[in-house]
């Protein structure tokens, strides 16, 4: 059993099945989600006996490496799991406060062609403690209390659906860290199906989708995902999570050097977005990656691309590059370990 990935209820009932009083697992989910310790020894109060019956079922992360930037101030950690596997997460500081951007998969299956975290394919799905316990790992160890939490590291959180589901309400219950619903951003290549049942979930997280171009056939270029589903069928989805949520989806547009950086690209953009409004594009010029020969679009292009969507009534933009001294592209810290030491 997993006990960190279980909620209030599912714990206080093990506990009690267990032999032992209700309150132990009050006090034993106070200890995980809001003190954040780190090992079951810490857990003072608890009998020693229950704390060494925790030890088996402790799942989490435990700190590899990091790189820091001398930039912005941006820490990219790499972490490892009980397995040996090996995950990245970032912390990310802004002045309206700390953002830390998560994994959801060991590796992903999704194939997008500007990704490092796809390029050896998917490995496992991570736990909903997983998830938890890189929030929880970099809070602790910045010392700072994180703000936002953008799902959008290595893998498709929806391809992990059920521990997304989990990390989530674990993350925002109010027992425990309570992060708010609305500082959550959870990323995906765009799984109708998924996103259509994530709509009913009555969570009030931000919806974000890569997009990456105006029509299939581009995007198919980028994203194999696109031969499965066509954009409007994915545009649908996202307008049903809207409908039924009231949150404004987020497109992600990451801009390539002459792929899908021209005015051209954007005028096309902006007719496709016109009946998905309201609606927020943010453009990312891309982080290039060694494995692939893309480049990252000129200042000027990316402005222009801005100018036209603006014009056309689309909210929109410019991704504020962080950690561009060390390895920013997603998934490029942890291929690269992989590679020198694995």
């Amino acid at each position: 059993m997993d006990i960190r990935s279980l909620t209030y209820e599912e714990l206080e009932r093990d506990m009690t099945e267990q032999g032992y009083p209700r309150f132990r697992a009050e006090q034993t989910y106070t200890w995980i989600h809001q003190k954040l310790v780190r090992q079951p020894s810490d857990m003072k109060n608890l009998p020693k006996e229950l704390r060494e019956r925790m030890k088996e079922d402790w799942i989490g992360v435990t700190e590899e490496t990091r790189l820091c930037s001398g930039k912005d101030g941006t820490n990219k950690f790499l972490f490892r799991l009980w397995d040996d596997h090996v995950i990245e997460s970032v912390w990310m500081p802004y002045r309206h406060g700390n953002s830390v951007c998560i994994s959801s998969q060991v590796g992903c299956r999704m194939g997008c062609r500007f990704c490092a975290s796809t390029i050896d394919g998917l490995v496992r799905n991570l736990t909903a403690s997983e998830l938890l316990d890189q929030v929880y790992a970099m809070q602790t160890i910045m010392g700072e209390r994180v703000s936002n939490v953008v799902v959008m590291g290595s893998g498709e959180p929806f391809d992990n659906y059920d521990n997304l589901i989990r990390f989530l309400r674990l993350l925002t219950d109010e027992r425990g860290l309570h992060i708010s619903q609305r500082n959550i951003t959870v990323s995906t290549c765009g799984l109708p199906d998924q996103i259509r049942r994530f709509a009913q979930e009555d969570m009030a997280v931000t919806l974000a989708l890569s997009l990456h171009a105006a029509d299939d056939e581009e995007r198919r270029k980028l994203m194999p995902i696109a031969n499965r589903y066509t954009l409007d069928t994915v545009l649908h989805a996202c307008r049903y999570y809207f409908e039924q949520t009231g949150r404004r989806v987020t497109y992600e547009y990451s801009l390539i050097r002459g792929v899908n950086d021209t005015a051209n690209h954007a005028d096309r953009l902006a007719k496709r977005l016109r009946q998905y409004r309201p609606c927020h594009v943010n453009l990312i010029p891309v982080n290039p990656i060694k494995e692939r020969n893309f480049q990252r679009a000129t200042d000027k292009s990316v402005q222009n691309f801005k100018y036209i969507l603006e014009n056309n009534q689309i909210n929109v933009t410019i991704r504020r590059g962080m950690g561009s001294d060390i390895d920013a592209a997603c998934g490029q810290l942890r291929r690269n370990y992989i590679q020198k030491y694995q």
